[in-house]
């Protein structure tokens, strides 16, 4: 599964584990993307969006409505 955020965009962050010896290894910072359930009522049904922790409270402030508008004039797919 893509680690993205379908609202925010966000996506993982790449670096380097650093030991105590001071050697790197590549490692892979992951977004907290959690699949949550909306009911839309404009849609008149629920719709399923991957999200950030970040992306959650950006639907609590804006809406639902208006975010899944912007999802949909982007031409994503719900």
């Amino acid at each position: 599964m893509s680690r993205v955020c379908q609202v925010t965009g966000r996506e993982p962050g790449f670096g380097h584990h650093v030991s105590h010896s001071h050697r790197r290894t590549k490692r892979r910072f992951d977004v907290n993307v959690q699949t949550k359930r909306y009911f839309v009522p404009t849609l008149g049904r629920t719709v399923k969006l991957r999200v950030s922790a970040r992306g959650i409270k950006v639907i609590d402030v804006r809406g639902i409505e208006s975010v899944v508008a912007e999802l949909q004039r982007a031409g994503v797919r719900l």
